[in-house]
């Protein structure tokens, strides 16, 4: 589990990230960064967003798991604003889901911070 200050959790955070942020995607995973947002120094906020079309609330929490645990092994300082936003091929291989992800959260910092 993320600590508490590393969670996007308002709902305003969320919308403010979609409007002002940078997206890159994939196949299976958006994600959405917001650099520049009002959060201390280094402080990097993550949010998840696994809609009912991924699939039944079983395999929306084992994506929301697995993004969980591969969020928690960046350790980006940029003090941003995230969120990763899961489609349906995201339940389908885990692989996949890795590789995916990597490559658009990489190319979302990118972006974000051109």
């Amino acid at each position: 589990m993320l600590p508490r200050t590393r969670r996007l959790r308002r709902s305003g955070d969320f919308t403010e990230t979609f409007r002002r942020g940078a997206r890159a995607g994939t196949s299976s995973v958006v994600v959405h960064v917001a650099v520049g947002t009002m959060n201390p120094p280094g402080a990097t906020r993550v949010g998840f967003v696994v809609s009912k079309a991924v699939g039944n609330a079983v395999v929306r929490n084992r994506v929301k798991r697995r993004l969980r645990h591969l969020v928690a092994s960046r350790d980006e300082q940029v003090g941003a604003d995230v969120v990763v936003r899961a489609l349906p091929p995201a339940a389908a291989d885990p692989g996949t889901l890795v590789e995916d992800f990597h490559s658009a959260w990489e190319r979302a910092f990118r972006r974000a911070t051109c």
